[in-house]
């Protein structure tokens, strides 16, 4: 029987780990504090849209040496991966994927684990994890597998885990899951679910200026954009030139993909557990590629200072005192 490793049982792993089990797999998760409690005691539980099961893990701070995996799955915040591969060395021995936000997150991988048998994987489900052992899937999605060991991690997967796709431009799918990534921290500013922050004007502002200046940068800096979560090179092109009644469509119609049950966005999440966010590798990758491409970007320059703000146990700001405080 294949034997996954999952590095990182939050929403999107816990969701993996549990499709993994259900799909009659050995699964060994690490988790911490009461999440692995949890996990040890009642299984890690999964509700919503992919179906309910509780997947009898096995669950440790670090994934087992005597009956190491044959392969890993990272899905820890890119900030905790260096501590997260210090904490598994069976990773520096095994084929490993990497499910982060961010821009290459597996080439950084690859480079602490001192081997190239890493893939890329880009999840475009939508889930909570605030209960501890508990995985809510508010929206299903894709995993799109990229980089070296595509191949292998596509076959292995598919089996369980539903919609598993390779692609081969990779670089452009991050940039095209980064500019979807836009919706993800200001609901943390200002205490709202994703959906309820594009409902509303003010918020729906930023986020909608927040992803024209990352489709911007990235056009200028030569990225071909990768079709993603229905967001296509075309409409990338749209969003970066068009006025805004027009590119205001886009998180419109992303927040009526996500459905009803309120998605908050891992930047909250992370919040709400008291622990830092990714923003840095979310907006602040798009400021720092701005600064390459000679191409300001204001507006997630604010967005990634009023979330650190957040972080240091700021309130929340208003729908107005959020777009006042947010220079396009």
């Amino acid at each position: 029987m294949l034997h996954v490793g999952v590095i990182g049982a939050g929403a999107i792993g816990g969701q993996l780990a549990a499709l993994l089990d259900r799909g009659g797999l050995r699964v060994s998760v690490t988790a911490r504090g009461d999440s692995l409690a949890a996990m040890q005691a009642e299984g890690l539980r999964l509700m919503g849209s992919t179906g309910e099961h509780v997947a009898r893990v096995e669950a440790a701070a670090a994934l087992p040496e005597s009956s190491p995996p044959d392969l890993v799955i990272l899905t820890t915040k890119a900030s905790d991966t260096a501590e997260a591969l210090d904490a598994n060395p069976v990773a520096r021995r095994v084929p490993v994927l990497v499910v982060q936000n961010g821009l290459d997150a597996h080439g950084r991988v690859a480079r602490l684990v001192g081997h190239d048998r890493v893939a890329a994987g880009i999840s475009t489900t939508a889930a909570n994890s605030l209960e501890p052992g508990l995985v809510n899937v508010t929206a299903s999605g894709r995993l799109f597998i990229g980089g070296a060991e595509r191949a292998r991690f596509a076959q292995l997967l598919s089996p369980a885990v539903p919609d598993v796709t390779e692609i081969e431009n990779l670089v452009g799918a991050q940039w095209t899951k980064l500019v979807i990534n836009m919706v993800n921290a200001p609901p943390a500013v200002v205490g709202l679910s994703v959906q309820q922050s594009v409902a509303d004007a003010d918020v729906r502002r930023v986020i909608t200026a927040s992803m024209r200046e990352a489709a911007r940068i990235g056009l200028a800096s030569g990225v071909r954009f990768e079709p993603l979560q229905g967001l296509t090179p075309n409409i990338i092109r749209m969003l970066a030139r068009a006025p805004y009644w027009a590119s205001e469509q886009v998180p419109k119609r992303m927040a009526r993909t996500m459905g009803d049950v309120p998605n908050l966005g891992s930047t909250q999440q992370s919040l709400a557990r008291g622990r830092l966010t990714e923003v840095d590798i979310l907006n602040g990758a798009v400021v720092e590629a701005g600064r390459s491409a000679s191409i300001a970007a204001p507006v997630n320059a604010a967005v990634t200072r009023l979330v650190h703000e957040r972080e240091q146990g700021r309130p929340a700001l208003t729908p107005a005192e959020f777009r006042s405080a947010v220079s396009e």
